[in-house]
């Protein structure tokens, strides 16, 4: 059983900095609604300025922390960051086939995007220190340290749960012992944005089950619908326009390829993890739209550019995806990437026509008038040229195995 007292004790011996106006990360979540009870308790702040930043997470989860936010008595700042999150980060983590170890970035990317309104406004508002939630143990305090240095370099940066050191259960006991509202159904908490959903993050054991409850989006594919589903995506400069034939924005066309994957047993991720830290964590994803876009957007890329382009860009999209699981998304390197990536995509054009069932993404139709592929020179069925062209090529091409063999470099 946790002892509050001692936890309380723990929390007093801790010496602080002296702080006026803070300005509060506030997601409604356990971690940074017990920051508010500790920026009074133990901060002693004459002034609370709690920021919600919406980047997608849903209506369901705004509402939750102002409801929340009721019940401490504060009035949070509403930022909506969901256009700017779609056209500025997504459409490129779309371009760069964003994917770290088999993650595609999404937390990464919007704590940063958070991290930035808030420094803003702080900084706006004449705040002395900004608050944030994050542990000791995971990514996102390096993520939103970089962040505040760069737009609020003059703030003090409060981090409780890791300056106190805190776990996950002394959080929820000091929560209920001081009257502070926690709507966690999941130990770890879950993290959503419209590219991905984060769950338990740095809670799950190595062999731990997972219920079926969990998921938002996903339909386990056992227990997915036995017909199939077809979906046609078209892209115009390596972004995805049109689904079906209708043209719509990023946000929607990712909304209804979440609940179409979803339910078709698509966009399941559980795989091991190096952190920041270069600690290793089981970490547990869906992300259905994210998993059918990048598929497709991959398989576009082949079709559309030369050799030479697609084995350069993938380091360089490797690089894009590190700075920003890493915390440098606003690094100058990273617009440096962009400019690349950018320029590749002017030709990645075409629409796709899928089907998903159970878990699997098939290819079922390609039509690109940019694409690359020219069966009537490559084709074995078609002349194309004249073959015994390649006679004289491939001996040359040969030359220097025949220098290896002269030398005695044969093994």
């Amino acid at each position: 059983m946790v002892d509050v007292a001692q936890i309380e004790c723990k929390i007093e011996d801790t010496p602080v900095p002296k702080v006026r106006k803070v300005a509060v990360a506030y997601s409604g979540g356990l971690d940074s609604t017990l920051g508010i009870a500790l920026l009074r308790r133990k901060y002693k702040a004459r002034e609370i300025v709690p920021i919600t930043v919406d980047v997608g997470q849903g209506e369901d989860e705004v509402q939750m922390a102002f409801r929340h936010a009721e019940v401490l008595g504060i009035e949070p700042i509403l930022v909506d960051a969901k256009q700017e999150f779609a056209e500025k980060w997504l459409t490129m983590a779309i371009k760069a086939n964003s994917d770290y170890e088999g993650y595609p970035v999404a937390t990464s990317m919007t704590r940063q995007l958070i991290a930035k309104k808030v420094a803003e406004k702080a900084v706006e508002l004449g705040c002395d220190a900004i608050l944030e939630g994050s542990s000791g143990k995971g990514n996102d305090q390096y993520r939103m340290q970089n962040v505040f240095t760069l737009f609020a370099p003059d703030l003090e940066v409060l981090v409780p749960v890791r300056d106190f050191d805190l776990t996950r259960t002394e959080e929820q006991a000091l929560c209920k012992a001081w009257g502070v509202p926690v709507a966690e159904t999941i130990t770890g908490g879950d993290d959503k944005t419209m590219w991905c959903r984060s769950i338990a993050s740095g809670a799950i054991d190595l062999n731990q089950e997972l219920p079926d409850d969990i998921w938002l989006w996903l339909v386990p594919p056992e227990k997915a619908k036995d017909e199939p589903t077809f979906v046609e995506v078209t892209f115009e400069r390596g972004v995805p326009v049109a689904l079906d034939g209708r043209r719509m924005s990023l946000w929607e066309l990712i909304s209804m390829l979440n609940e179409i994957g979803g339910e078709n047993g698509v966009g399941r991720i559980d795989m091991f993890e190096d952190g920041i830290m270069e600690l290793k964590s089981r970490e547990i994803y869906e992300a259905p739209a994210a998993h059918i876009i990048l598929k497709l957007h991959r398989d576009l890329e082949q079709f559309c550019l030369t050799k030479e382009e697609i084995f350069f860009k993938k380091p360089i999209d490797q690089q894009w995806a590190y700075m920003m699981y890493h915390g440098e998304a606003l690094h100058p390197l990273r617009y440096a990437l962009e400019a690349f990536i950018d320029r590749t995509q002017e030709v990645v054009n075409g629409t796709y026509k899928v089907k998903l069932y159970k878990g699997n993404i098939e290819i079922v139709s390609r039509r690109s008038d940019t694409g690359l592929f020219a069966p009537e020179i490559r084709s074995i069925k078609a002349g194309g040229f004249d073959q015994r062209m390649c006679r004289d090529a491939a001996h040359i091409r040969a030359l220097s195995f025949k220098v290896l063999a002269m030398k005695g470099r044969v093994r």
